[in-house]
């Protein structure tokens, strides 16, 4: 049985105190009456299946919007609606842009800064843990990173597009089971493993300028760690010769965002060129980084386009 409007009221203010318990009772109790309006616009199959799964997933990031606690029952279907709409745009020939865009309001804040404000950021984090490896990095791009078209993250990745959509909404369906399971659990300090992360990352670029990063990379990276983009790659060795390369021709870069968890993490720089030569390197590059034992054992490199922008999830 759903719960009485006073019900809902309490959980919604509990949820947005932090009360993770709240927040999962909360989006159970209201998932029958969430499927029951994707079965309406889709009919009954896979695809309202997909659409209560994104609308969960959006609902976890964005429980702190809601403004009138006692009308979350229809704000809740209307999120499932907007997912809705997605899968039937999606169906005729968009670009890929409007579909994402029909999810989230483009002016709403992403789902990281969400969470990060809500106190549900670990209780994410540690589902997401539960994903396997495949699972968790095209989520944590599509929903935590500025890498978030389907075809970027395909090529972050070394994936066909359709692997992504597969993968995508497969994490989707498992992250809200576990999220759901797991409402009652404690939590580790995703903040504290992800400064670990950029601490990392800005050792390596600082030593880079200074002309010890073997030293540094010997420290954090596992000495068969592999190094690849879309057009090649190779050992410690061509990884060291690029860095070191760039810093010669007066490229800088900056940390502009670290998404850290046991196993992967991905660290988006912003790259400066010199004034003489603004167009050196692309504007940014984010790092794919798969840890083993706490130690970096592969690194992808991706570019993303110059005119991409992130866009919510």
């Amino acid at each position: 049985m759903n719960p009485s409007a006073v019900g809902d009221s309490e959980l919604v203010r509990a949820a947005q105190g932090g009360d993770i318990g709240a927040l999962g009772t909360l989006l159970a109790a209201h998932r029958a009456g969430m499927t029951a309006v994707a079965v309406s616009v889709l009919g009954a199959g896979p695809d309202a299946d997909d659409a209560v799964q994104e609308a969960m997933t959006v609902a976890l990031a964005r429980i702190g919007d809601v403004r009138d606690p006692n009308a979350v029952g229809p704000w809740l279907r209307q999120v499932v609606r907007n997912a809705c709409r997605t899968q039937l745009r999606a169906r005729r020939p968009l670009p890929l842009d409007d579909q994402l865009h029909a999810v989230l309001p483009s002016a709403e804040p992403d789902p990281a800064e969400l969470l990060e404000r809500h106190a549900t950021r670990d209780w994410v984090w540690r589902a997401l843990e539960d994903l396997s490896p495949p699972l968790r990095l095209v989520m944590m791009l599509r929903h935590f990173s500025g890498v978030t078209a389907y075809q970027d993250i395909a090529e972050a990745c070394g994936i066909p597009v359709g692997t992504v959509r597969s993968r995508l909404a497969k994490g989707r369906g498992q992250l809200t089971a576990s999220l759901l399971a797991t409402a009652d659990d404690q939590y580790g300090d995703v903040a504290a493993q992800t400064a670990v992360r950029r601490r990392e990352i800005e050792d390596t670029m600082v030593a880079a300028e200074r002309g010890t990063l073997a030293e540094v990379l010997a420290t954090y990276w596992r000495p068969d760690a592999q190094f690849s983009w879309s057009g090649g790659g190779g050992g410690a060795d061509w990884f060291l010769r690029g860095m070191y390369q760039d810093i010669e021709d007066g490229v800088r870069g900056r940390v502009t965002n670290v998404i850290a968890g046991r196993e992967i993490a991905v660290c988006e720089i912003e790259l400066i060129n010199p004034a003489e030569n603004p167009f050196h390197c692309p504007p940014g590059v984010v790092w794919i980084q798969h840890l083993l034992g706490g130690r970096t054992s592969r690194l992808r490199f991706f570019h993303p386009p110059r005119n991409a922008q992130a866009i919510p999830a």
